[in-house]
């Protein structure tokens, strides 16, 4: 390793250190990463420019935009009342289904805000049935994590993935002639919600909702303005079918997100005398936005960069060429097993875009498919930092929201009792149906 490359790895170990130990800012310790990497010469201002994929921030943008929209429409309120009246009571089966709805959402919307939009209905529940609000609200947030990866919207990790690799929105549903993230993440997802119905039918054994103050309440009541709702859903809708077919526009996924999102704030801006709900101004839109985390996911994308410029990630890529070559079972086996624990205690979406490309260098060199590398990566990325707040901002959010519901502080041993068994049967869930579709067809 050359004294360049040795600097490199310096830099970026210690700007995630910071960021993992919350000395200062993960912001600024990643932001001090970068003009790291251009004061010791790794690579210039505008190579750090250059590394930042301009295309993934867009979306980002946009989508945060247009869900912020969704939020406001009350559909996220109508289908958890649908979820309480449908439970009948049963404490057990109303959180699995809350949980449930909320991976399915976070498939389309940010993870945190999927927390935020999902955090009142919980509580809502919680205060009127006088039952504890974290372990609801914790689950909600391990299911939001869980199913943003399925598609390219959810979260960052597939929308690194577009940017290395390339895939299109349609590949993380059926992808060189097989089910892809969607349908794994699906079964897996299934399978670890059925668990933790079991888990809390023993929980909330006795504990029981009265709904029958419910039989006079319908759910379409949370849904304020009608044509607000039917006007944000279905621009979301639009958009997402626009990405969808990103191949015969010919724009980039970003320039579509774009589009949607400039279309939903003008409709609103031009015509919000029209509606009941209040609309809120274009600075108040943008506010909202989390600056913070736009800003550290593009020094995110400046810091690989500069590992990728110094050759850092060819000499990871080569010293992993032998063993891969030799048995792509073990290999991808290997990196499965070896991401998981990593990313439950580090920034997971760092890790994940480093050996992004690692993996996209031992394809082009070494003649290696790294398809099944990569899938494994994502999953095992995704899942694995399901395990501590330290991998998953949105477990953060729940755990500080529930404490605060339930005005207590929630201790390690508590988290892990609910966050190690969600996380080891996801990753159990997934392994098996990964190696047989993705893994074993492409083993010599």
């Amino acid at each position: 390793m050359e004294f360049i490359q040795v600097i490199a790895v310096v830099v970026f170990l210690a700007s995630i250190i910071l960021v993992i130990t919350g000395g200062i800012d993960s912001v600024l310790a990643a932001l001090l990463g970068v003009i790291g990497m251009i004061f010791f010469g790794i690579m210039t201002d505008v190579q750090a420019f250059k590394s930042v994929d301009w295309n993934v921030i867009a979306i980002l943008l946009s989508i945060w935009i247009i869900s912020g929209y969704f939020g406001r429409s009350g559909v996220p309120d109508f289908l958890a009342s649908v979820m309480l009246k449908a439970s009948k009571g049963n404490v057990a089966i109303f959180i699995t289904a809350l949980g449930m709805l909320a991976g399915f959402v976070s498939i389309l919307i940010d993870n945190v805000v999927v927390v935020l939009m999902f955090a009142p209905v919980v509580f809502h529940a919680c205060r009127r049935f006088k039952f504890p609000a974290f372990a609801p609200l914790l689950f909600v947030g391990l299911c939001a994590n869980f199913m943003g990866t399925a598609m390219l919207l959810g979260d960052l990790p597939p929308q690194m993935l577009h940017s290395v690799a390339k895939i299109e929105f349609n590949g993380f549903i059926w992808f060189m002639g097989r089910p892809s993230s969607f349908f794994i993440l699906l079964i897996s997802y299934v399978i670890t919600c059925g668990f933790f119905l079991w888990k809390f039918s023993r929980s909330y054994r006795g504990v029981t909702m009265d709904v029958s103050s419910l039989a006079e309440e319908r759910p379409i009541d949370h849904i304020k303005d009608k044509p607000f709702a039917i006007i944000a859903c279905g621009i979301f809708l639009l958009t997402i079918i626009a990405m969808a077919f990103r191949a015969f526009f010919g724009y980039y996924l970003g320039f579509i997100a774009m589009w949607g999102a400039i279309s939903i704030v003008l409709i609103f801006e031009i015509f919000k005398k029209r509606f009941s709900v209040k609309i809120p101004d274009v600075e108040h839109v943008l506010g909202e936005l989390d600056w913070r985390a736009i800003f550290f996911y593009i020094s995110l994308f400046a810091l690989v960069g500069g590992l990728d410029a110094s050759g850092v990630i060819k000499l990871v890529a080569d010293a992993l060429t032998p063993v891969i070559q030799k048995s792509l079972v073990v290999g991808a086996t290997a990196l499965y097993w070896i991401t998981a624990p990593i990313v439950g205690i580090v920034e997971h979406d760092a890790y994940i875009l480093a050996m992004l490309y690692v993996i996209r260098d031992l394809g082009n060199n070494a003649g290696v498919n790294p398809w099944p590398l990569y899938w494994m990566l994502l999953w095992a990325g995704t899942l694995g930092s399901n395990l501590t707040i330290a991998g998953a901002p949105a477990l953060f959010v729940a755990k500080s929201m529930g404490e605060k519901e339930d005005g207590r502080t929630v201790g390690l041993k508590e988290f892990l009792g609910i966050s190690a068994p969600y996380v080891v049967i996801s990753l159990v869930a997934c392994y098996i149906p990964a190696m047989f579709i993705w893994v074993l067809p492409f083993a010599k």
